[in-house]
């Protein structure tokens, strides 16, 4: 299977990890964007609808995991050898930079006792590091175990919600965007990870906002939608594992210049030159 894009940015950037240590990908909903504007009146069903965000799960995971099966990434553990130790679960969270540090206490806050708690004095000392210190072979096994527990399987999905989807939608949906815009902001905070720098989901939002109004400001929708889409692109080309921006061309742009504002299937797009559809 070809390299996860979101995890193979974790390659491009090892050896800046070489030389910078490395930062929690978020602590808090606060961190993922700019504040929300007033709340505004949006038609449709937005992402957070279960089955539009069964929808946004699939569309990420053609990108990131080749597969429309999302949900069996919740086992998926490995070290892809960019400098963050473990890679894992159903959003990619790292043992190096505090995240897996995170589900796994936030899985002992929901299951005490756990599998897994036993590990997390190890999750405390290699974080910031590549190191294996206290975890490895027996640390994978039990975290394979862990994943068919269905407490794990919520906890994952709480961080993904706390870190990533519900700062994203909140954010869209105060923009005045409908669920095509707040999955195009979902796609970008997963891809490029919480925050305000430019190369981040809240730099590309600005950079987005300099071309074009959103629909909360009186602007047009899909222009807005475009502006952001070309705003992450010349991201996403700033590093050699973002190149490729089909997740972009050939995804959501078919679903925008299709006027698909709801994300309504049937779905047909392409990542990497693979067919994906959803029908319903």
């Amino acid at each position: 299977m070809r390299p996860q894009p979101r995890r193979a940015l974790r390659i491009a950037l090892a050896a800046a990890l070489v030389a910078a240590p490395l930062t929690v990908a978020a602590t808090s909903a606060a961190q993922a964007a700019p504040s929300p504007a007033a709340a505004v009146q949006l038609k449709g069903v937005g992402l957070d609808d279960q089955h539009k965000k069964d929808i946004a799960m699939q569309l990420v995971s053609s990108a990131e995991n080749s597969s429309l099966d999302w949900k069996a990434q919740y086992k998926y553990i490995e070290d892809i050898k960019d400098g963050r130790g473990y890679t894992a679960g159903i959003i990619g969270f790292c043992s190096g930079t505090g995240d897996m540090l995170d589900l796994v206490q936030h899985y002992t806050d929901l299951k005490p006792g756990n599998i897994l708690a036993k590990y997390l004095p190890a999750l405390k000392k290699v974080n910031g590091s590549e190191s294996h210190a206290g975890l490895g072979s027996a640390f994978e096994k039990d975290w394979a175990t862990a994943a068919k527990d269905a407490v794990f399987q919520q906890a994952q999905n709480d961080e993904r919600d706390r870190v990533y989807f519900n700062p994203a939608v909140n954010q869209a949906k105060s923009d005045g965007l409908r669920a095509l815009g707040q999955f195009a902001y979902y796609d970008a905070i997963v891809m490029h990870g919480p925050g305000n720098s430019s190369d981040s989901f809240g730099g590309i939002r600005a950079a987005a906002l300099k071309k074009a109004k959103t629909p909360a400001q009186g602007g047009d929708e899909a222009t807005y939608l475009k502006a952001f889409l070309d705003a992450r692109k010349v991201v996403m080309k700033k590093e050699e594992a973002h190149s490729d921006t089909s997740r972009v061309d050939t995804e959501q742009l078919v679903f925008l210049n299709a006027k698909n504002f709801d994300l309504n299937p049937p779905l047909k797009w392409k990542v990497y030159g693979d067919s994906y559809a959803i029908n319903s």
